[in-house]
C-alpha cells in the first residue's frame, strides 16, 4: 500500500475521497474511523483526516503542548493579577482604622486602580499587536508588581502617594487582557478558544479564592503590609518563567513539534482570510513591519474607524460595561459588604467572601466546555454567544435581587455564589466575542472594549462609597443599579452581536 501511494498517481492521497465515498486517511484507514477528528475541526477549515494524523502526533505524554503551556502561563498571569487587585478590598479594612479613612475615602482609594487602567486599554491592544503579547504581558506583570510591593510605603508617605501607586498598578495591568487575546489569538486554534479563555480569565478568580483566604492569616500574623510584599514577589517570579520558558508565536517558538505548529495554523483563520481584514488606505495607523505575535499580517493598518462604526462592536462595548460594572463593584466591596452589613468578622468576612469567587472559577470552565460542545454540535457561533452571555445577565440579576431582600449570612452567601457563579458565563460570551468578530485583531478591540469596561470601575466603585456615606449603608440602592445594568445588557447585546467575522 505503501509502495503504491507513493508511486501512483492514481492512489487518494490523505484526505481524499476514495471511490466508496469514504474519506482516505492517508493510513489505509477511512473516514468513519475518524469521526472524532471531523467533529474536531467543524467550523475550522481544515481537512478531519489530516487534523486527526496531527492530534495523534500530539499526544506525547511525556510532552506538553507549547500552546498548552501558554495557556497555563497566561492563567497564572491572571491569578497574579487578582490577587494584587483584590488585596486592598481586604487591607483596607485595617488601613483605614489605622489612618482614620472614611467610607468615601476607601471608595476612592479602590477606585484610583482603574484611573491608570482604564488608560492602557488601548494602548496595550496596540503594542501587543505590533511587538507582540508575550513582551507586553511579561512587562505588565513586572510593573504591577512592583507597584503592589511599594503599596505600604505610598500608604506610609500621603494618601495622594497612595492614589498615584494604585493609579500605577492598574496601568500594569490594564495591557493584560489586550495581551494575552493576542497571544491566544496566535496560539490556541478556534476549537479549542473557549474553554482556553474560559480556564485563563478564570484565573482572576482563583486568585481572588486565594487573595482572600490568605489575606486575613498575613494580616494577623505579620501585619497589613505583608500581603503587598508577598504577593508584588510573586509578580517577579511569574516572569522568570514566562520570559524564558514560552515563545512569542508558534512560528518562532523553538521548542514546537512541526505537527502542533502545523495543527495550530490550520485550527486558526486562513491567511488569505486574514489578508482580507487588512484596512483599506486611508482609514487607521500603520503598524509598521515589527509584528512580533506570529499571526499578524506585516504592515496591516488597524481600521479604528469601521470598529466604531459596526453594531456588533457597540454590542459588545455596551455588553462588556454592564458586565463589569456588577463584577467590579461586588469584587471590591463584598468583604465589606459581608462585615457591616452581615456582621461578620474580619476572618469570617473573608471565607464568606471566597464562596462566590469559587463558584465563578468552576462556572466559567463549564462555561467554557459547553460553549466548545455546543459549537462541534453545529450550533452557531453567534448563538452560542448570545445563549452563554444571556445567562451571564439574567442569573446574576435574579440573585442580586434575592440578595437584597435577605439579612441571613448562608442564604446571602448562597445568592450572591449564584449570582457572580452564573455571570461568569460571560467569559464564553462577550470575553470571547472579540476574537470571533476578528481574530487578527483581537487584542485591539478588547483594548477598545475594556476601556469603557474600566469606567465602571472607577465611577461605579467609588459611587458605591457615597451611596454607603449618604444612605446610611442602603446596600439595596447598590445592588439595584447593578440589576439595571444586567438588564441594560441582555437587550442590547441579543439585539446587536454577531458571531461571524466582520474585521
Amino acid at each position: 500500500a505503501r509502495s503504491r501511494s507513493a508511486a501512483d498517481p492514481r492512489a487518494a492521497p490523505a484526505g481524499e475521497k476514495t471511490g466508496g465515498g469514504k474519506m482516505h486517511d492517508g493510513a489505509g484507514g477511512d473516514r468513519e474511523a475518524l469521526r472524532p477528528a471531523e467533529m474536531l475541526a467543524a467550523g475550522l477549515g481544515g481537512d478531519p483526516s489530516v487534523l486527526a494524523q496531527q492530534s495523534a502526533l500530539l499526544v506525547q505524554p511525556w510532552r506538553w503542548p507549547e500552546r498548552l503551556k501558554v495557556v497555563v502561563m497566561c492563567f497564572l498571569s491572571f491569578i497574579i493579577c487578582n490577587m494584587d487587585r483584590v488585596n486592598v478590598s481586604i487591607a483596607i479594612l485595617p488601613m483605614a482604622k489605622t489612618y482614620g479613612w472614611s467610607q468615601s475615602t476607601v471608595g476612592v482609594i479602590q477606585s484610583s486602580f482603574f484611573w491608570g487602567y482604564v488608560l492602557t486599554q488601548v494602548p496595550g491592544g496596540y503594542l501587543a499587536k505590533r511587538y507582540g503579547g508575550k513582551l507586553v504581558l511579561g512587562v505588565g506583570v513586572v510593573s504591577w508588581s512592583l507597584m503592589t510591593f511599594v503599596t505600604p510605603l505610598a500608604a506610609t508617605v500621603s494618601l495622594p502617594v497612595l492614589l498615584a501607586a494604585r493609579a500605577l498598578l492598574g496601568i500594569g495591568e490594564g495591557v493584560a487582557m489586550p495581551a494575552m487575546n493576542q497571544m491566544i489569538s496566535s496560539w490556541v486554534p478556534t476549537a479549542e478558544r473557549s474553554r482556553s479563555l474560559s480556564l485563563i480569565y478564570s484565573g482572576m478568580y482563583a486568585g481572588s479564592v486565594l487573595g482572600l483566604l490568605s489575606c486575613p492569616y498575613l494580616i494577623m500574623s505579620f501585619g497589613w503590609p505583608s500581603v503587598f510584599y508577598s504577593f508584588g514577589s510573586l509578580g517577579f517570579v511569574w516572569w522568570a518563567l514566562w520570559q524564558f520558558g514560552i515563545g512569542s508565536s508558534p512560528e518562532s517558538c523553538a521548542g514546537i513539534s512541526e505537527a502542533e505548529r502545523d495543527y495550530i495554523s490550520r485550527g486558526r483563520p486562513s491567511s488569505s482570510a486574514r489578508a482580507a481584514t487588512v484596512e483599506q488606505p486611508g482609514e487607521g495607523s500603520s503598524l509598521g513591519s515589527s509584528g512580533g505575535n506570529g499571526g499578524s499580517n506585516v504592515g496591516a493598518r488597524i481600521p479604528w474607524l469601521r470598529f466604531i462604526s459596526e453594531p456588533a462592536m457597540w454590542a459588545i462595548i455596551v455588553a462588556h460595561f454592564c458586565v463589569t460594572w456588577g463584577y467590579f463593584v461586588l469584587l471590591t466591596w463584598l468583604p465589606t459588604y459581608f462585615n457591616t452589613k452581615l456582621g461578620l468578622d474580619l476572618s469570617s468576612s473573608s471565607f464568606f467572601a471566597v464562596i462566590p469567587w469559587i463558584c465563578m472559577f468552576v462556572c466559567a470552565n463549564i462555561g467554557g466546555f459547553l460553549a466548545d460542545w455546543l459549537l462541534r454540535r453545529g450550533t452557531s457561533v453567534t448563538r452560542v454567544r448570545k445563549l452563554m452571555q444571556t445567562v451571564g445577565f439574567l442569573g446574576p440579576a435574579l440573585f442580586l435581587a434575592l440578595v437584597a431582600n435577605t439579612t441571613n449570612a448562608p442564604l446571602a452567601v448562597g445568592y450572591m455564589s449564584a449570582a457572580l457563579g452564573l455571570g461568569s458565563f460571560s467569559q464564553s460570551g462577550v470575553y470571547s466575542n472579540h476574537q470571533d468578530i476578528g481574530p487578527e485583531y483581537a487584542g485591539v478591540l478588547l483594548g477598545i472594549s475594556n476601556t469603557f469596561a474600566a469606567l465602571p470601575g472607577i465611577i461605579g466603585v467609588a459611587l458605591t462609597g457615597f451611596i454607603l456615606d449618604y444612605t446610611a449603608g442602603n446596600w439595596d440602592v447598590v445592588f439595584g443599579i447593578a440589576i439595571a445594568f444586567y438588564l441594560l445588557g441582555t437587550v442590547v447585546y441579543n439585539a446587536l452581536a454577531t458571531g461571524d467575522r466582520i474585521f
